[in-house]
Formats: structure tokens, sequence, C-alpha cells
């Protein structure tokens, strides 16, 4: 089989596995039944849906929206967004994504500012509700703009904005990169008696670090203080990521030692020092990054299995392995990773920083001590095998696993890729063998390959399999 073939499987996605679930009747009732009042009343629908009172679900709610698009796209929102203000039920962020998606709102945003001009022009009663369900769908769609225009239209209506709302539309020109628009709106928020609180400092924070404002991040740190709001890890570790990222070494360290002699909410976790420990491997100070894990150590907090796989890359990286082992046995005697779990991570990082030779050693030399390997080394192994010395070679470590007796969650991709490879190049015995492993254990042939893999099947004389 040749390296183009394996790569062409290797690159091809599972296909989604539809489940046939069986529509409760009184979901899809109450769906037909909101559904028929939408229709029947195109203006002020808000009236005639508040009428029923329904006891509403995610399930119900898709329903209704699904049968509004694409037709009646102004319909489905105006009730996505009286669902959304319920007493008895609340979207989740994946409806929010949902709703999104089917009413195209990223490509057409003006359709959710259209909604309030319809409810001036009916009259309908505007609640603050209301505004913030919209706002949630344009922080869902990341409408920086159009959120702003969302917050001033509340004036129109006599509504007043909330702390919740301002930080809403903070968070997305945070995230859009406008620490200009974040910091104005900040300001109005105390102009209108409003003071910000922790999650609003942390974005505020966080943004300003992001763009690399450094200066103005730590002013506005020094400045929460003043304002009663008392710092705790979450604004120490926005704070410290972006000083790691743009500051010195030395500052970022001498904050966690900041961190550490505040104690309390202020102690710096296992997050906040291996988001160090990441900022200095990728700068190549790895010197620094191991005297982080000192003082991680000494303060009694143990490097969890990411603090490990960051080490080790940059380990692997500037070809260090003896330290790889060494650190290997201090993080495992410490109690916090186990030996699998830290054999596991090296396999990885070795094979992605295009080492694969001494992965594959490393690999099987761990297999025969007995240390269990996770379903992620395996994987790689045997897929990075199967395009540098082919499949069957890939089929044989993929059997040498399981004949010692642990073979662990391997992707399902994996199956595929050995079954067609083996079809293919005629390999009757190992594909049969995998083919049965394969039912014993419950595991889905991609799709595509179905057929293929049926044909060879038969001219190698195992109609059973395929019956099966």
């Amino acid at each position: 089989m040749s390296i183009s073939s394996i790569s062409r499987i290797l690159s091809l996605s599972i296909t989604p596995k539809t489940s046939k679930i069986s529509t409760l009747h009184f979901t899809t009732s109450l769906s037909d039944n909101l559904y028929t009042h939408l229709q029947n009343s195109p203006h002020n629908v808000e009236t005639a849906l508040n009428l029923i009172k329904p006891k509403l679900d995610s399930k119900c709610v898709t329903e209704v929206l699904n049968k509004c698009t694409p037709g009646n796209i102004q319909m489905g929102l105006r009730f996505f967004i009286w669902a959304g203000y319920q007493s008895n039920y609340r979207h989740s962020s994946f409806l929010y994504g949902k709703a999104c998606k089917l009413f195209n709102i990223k490509q057409n945003p003006y359709v959710v500012l259209d909604l309030f001009e319809a409810y001036r022009v009916e009259n309908c009663v505007v609640n603050i509700k209301i505004f913030k369900v919209v706002l949630n769908l344009c922080k869902e769609g990341k409408l920086a703009n159009e959120a702003l225009l969302v917050l001033r239209k509340m004036l129109e209506f006599n509504i007043y904005a909330d702390g919740n709302a301002y930080t809403t539309v903070i968070r997305l020109f945070c995230d859009k990169g406008d620490m200009d628009m974040a910091q104005t709106l900040m300001r109005e928020m105390s102009l209108n008696g409003l003071y910000p609180d922790m999650i609003t400092y942390v974005l505020m924070i966080k943004g300003f670090c992001d763009v690399g404002r450094l200066e103005e991040a730590c002013r506005l740190f020094k400045e929460m203080k003043g304002h009663g709001c008392v710092p705790n890890v979450v604004a120490y570790s926005a704070l410290l990521d972006g000083v790691c990222r743009f500051g010195s070494a030395e500052r970022a360290l001498e904050l966690l030692e900041e961190m550490e002699k505040e104690g309390g909410d202020c102690s710096p976790n296992v997050l906040t020092y291996t988001s160090v420990i990441q900022r200095l491997c990728e700068k190549g100070r790895t010197i620094d990054a191991f005297a982080v894990l000192d003082r991680m150590e000494a303060c009694g907090c143990a490097p969890n299995r990411v603090t490990v796989s960051t080490l080790l890359k940059r380990l692997c990286v500037d070809g260090h392995m003896e330290d790889a082992y060494k650190l290997i046995d201090r993080v495992v005697l410490g109690g916090g990773v186990s030996y699998s779990d830290c054999y596991s991570s090296l396999v990885v990082c070795l094979i992605r920083v295009k080492k694969f030779e001494e992965a594959e050693k490393l690999f099987r030399r761990t297999l025969l001590s007995g240390v269990r390997l996770d379903g992620l080394a395996c994987s790689l192994v045997i897929k990075e095998l199967c395009l540098k010395k082919g499949v069957l070679d890939g089929y044989c470590l993929y059997d040498e696993i399981e004949k010692i007796g642990f073979l662990p969650t391997i992707d399902s991709d994996i199956y595929s890729i050995l079954l067609v490879g083996l079809c293919q190049q005629g390999h009757s015995v190992e594909a049969a063998k995998l083919a049965r492993s394969m039912l014993d254990k419950g595991i889905h042939l991609k799709r595509l390959f179905v057929g293929e893999v049926v044909e060879h099947l038969e001219k190698f004389g195992v109609a059973e399999l395929v019956t099966d």
C-alpha cells in the first residue's frame, strides 16, 4: 500500500452516525401547538404565546425553530427570545449557538436589530430580559458592534442597562481586541452609577494583556484594589499570563512570588503554575521553567499531566532525553502523575516534534516493562507506523499490544485504516482476524469503506463476517 494511499485514508473523517430516537408525543404536540399559534398571530406573537403557558425544554424549542426556518426567520427569532426569558426555562449555550446558525446571524446581524423596530411598531411590552437574551445571541455570534447598538437601544425603551449587560458587551470588545471601546464602556458604567465586578475587571485585564498593553493591565489591576474589588487567583493569573508573554521572566517570577505571599484566595494553583511554565518553555527558558516547578512543589502544589507534558516537550525539542527520564521519576515519586501518564505524554511529544524512531523505541520498551500507555499514544504510534513502514507493520504492533492483554481505547479511525489497508494489500488472514475483533468489540467501520471491505472479505472466503 503506497504512502499516498495511506495518507488519503488517514485524512478522511468519520461519517457521523445518525441515531434514531423516537419523539415523545407530548413534545411534538407542544411544538406543533406553539408553531400554530405563531402562524395565527403574526403580530405581537408574545401575547399569543403567553396564553399557552407551556412547559418548555430544549428539544421543544429546537423543533419550533426548525419549523420556522428558513421561511419565517423573524417569527422564529421572536419565539426564541420569548422562550429565553420564561421563568421555567433557560437557553443553553448550545441552543444559542444553534439559533445563530439557523438564523444566519453572523452573516446577517441586522436581523437582530430589526426585532426592536417590530416591537416598537406593534407596541409590544419590552423588558430588560428581552435585551439580555438578544445580547447573549450577540455574544454567541461574536457581534460586538451590534451588541453595542442593542445596548444603546435600551434607553429608547426607557430601560437602563445593568452591570451584566455592560459586561456582556465589554467581553465582546475585549475578545475583538478593541480595548479603547471596552475602556469607554467601563467608564460609562461608573457614570451611570454601576461598579465593575471581578468578572469585568478580569475581562479588561486579560483584554489589555492579549493586545500587549501591559502597563494599562497593571494600572487596572491596582485600580481594582482601590475600588474595593480584592484581586483573587483568577485576576492575578490573567495579569501573570500577560507579563509572561510581553514582560520579562523576572517580573513574572516576582508577581508569582507576590501571589504566594498574599496566600488565601490569591494562592497560585496548578493552572497558574502550569501557565507560567508553558510561557517560559515557549520562550526556550527551560531553566526558569524548572525553577517554577521547584517553587510549585515547595508550596505543596503537585504538577499535573499538562505541567509534565509541557516540560517534556521542551526537553524533547532540546534533545535532553536523559533529563526527560529524570523528570518523570521525580514527578511520579511526588505522587502527582503516574508512569503511564508520563510515558504516554513522552511518546506523544516525541512524535509531535518529528522524532518517531525514538518514540517507537520508547513505546516498545515501555510495553515490555508492563506500563500501560494510553489510547492517544497507541493510536499515534500505529498511525505513524502505517505511514512510515506500511500497514502490516501497524497491524503487527496492534496485535502485539492486544496479546499483552491491555489494549487501550484506540481511535476507531485506526481500526478502519488498518482493515482497509490489509484488505487492499491482500493480507486475508490478518484482515479477517481484525474484522472479527472489531465485531466483538462493537467497533464500526467507516461507512466510506464498507463496500470495499465487504468485497475483499468475500474474495477472502469469509462471507460469515460480511453477514455479521
